[in-house]
């Protein structure tokens, strides 16, 4: 039986954690070659461990970069058509939240430090794999986003103008690309129990966190953290050649949270 992703080459930046961990494990199930990057080499081999789990088969190459360096993504790109000689999907999602600050304690220093990774890390991103998708006259592009990138959340100053700024340059690539064959998306997940947002709970409570954590949820309609894995289902289908008419799309995955009055 062929699967979706049966001869489709899948890069994954942010791929030893989190939301990139989880669409990797669910892209490989799938068939996918894998190039996964990510800044933790140790977060990386424990990604590769888990796929060699799951799908035994699945060729996997480790790439170490900072997202942050345009260099440094211009070699994660050039690496992945070197082995495999195209790129099908790319998921661009790497990204941190910074400290939880108001906006006028937040911090030059802080506020460039986030928008580096999560909005200038996305656009290098884009800028070299744009590129390969163009000349193949096929690609799927998503970006991580965030419920943040759509509505103000609070304390978070970087964190909502670089999540902003990727809606935007999604939907501007997105209008550009369409025509050479490559859609362009993003996903705004919302209280994903992540590494990341167990971070963050952690900021705002300490070793209470976790007390801190169902009173986060409650307001969810529903009451709940979304998992990895449910964001992993929604980021393979867009990748996937199903997903090739959404173009220009920002998906929340939030259990309806960003909707509701």
């Amino acid at each position: 039986m062929t699967k979706r992703f049966d001869d489709q080459v899948v890069l994954i930046t942010g791929g030893g954690s989190g939301l990139g961990q989880a669409a990797a494990l669910q892209v490989a199930k799938e068939g996918a070659k894998l190039s996964l990057v990510d800044l933790n080499e140790k977060g990386l081999e424990e990604t590769k461990a888990k796929i060699a789990e799951v799908a035994p088969e699945a060729e996997v190459l480790l790439l170490t970069a900072n997202v942050a360096n345009e260099d440094e993504v211009k070699n994660y790109v050039d690496q992945t058509v070197e082995k495999y000689g195209r790129i099908d999907g790319f998921f661009n999602n790497a990204g941190i939240e910074g400290k939880q600050n108001l906006t006028e304690d937040f911090g030059a220093e802080e506020f460039n430090k986030v928008v580096n990774i999560n909005l200038n890390g996305v656009f290098y991103g884009m800028q070299y794999v744009l590129k390969v998708m163009k000349e193949q006259g096929s690609g799927s592009i998503v970006n991580t986003a965030s419920v943040g990138g759509i509505r103000g959340v609070g304390n978070q100053s970087g964190y909502a103008a670089s999540k902003h700024g990727v809606v935007g340059l999604t939907r501007n690539s997105a209008i550009e690309y369409g025509q050479y064959g490559v859609s362009v998306k993003a996903i705004a997940p919302g209280a994903i129990m992540t590494p990341m947002v167990e971070g963050s709970l952690k900021q705002m409570g300490g070793d209470n966190w976790e007390e801190v954590g169902k009173e986060f949820v409650e307001p969810n309609p529903m009451k709940r953290f979304g998992k990895p894995e449910e964001v992993g289902y929604l980021v393979a289908f867009l990748l996937s050649n199903q997903a090739n008419f959404i173009n220009a799309a920002v998906i929340p995955i939030d259990g309806g949270q960003s909707y509701k009055y």
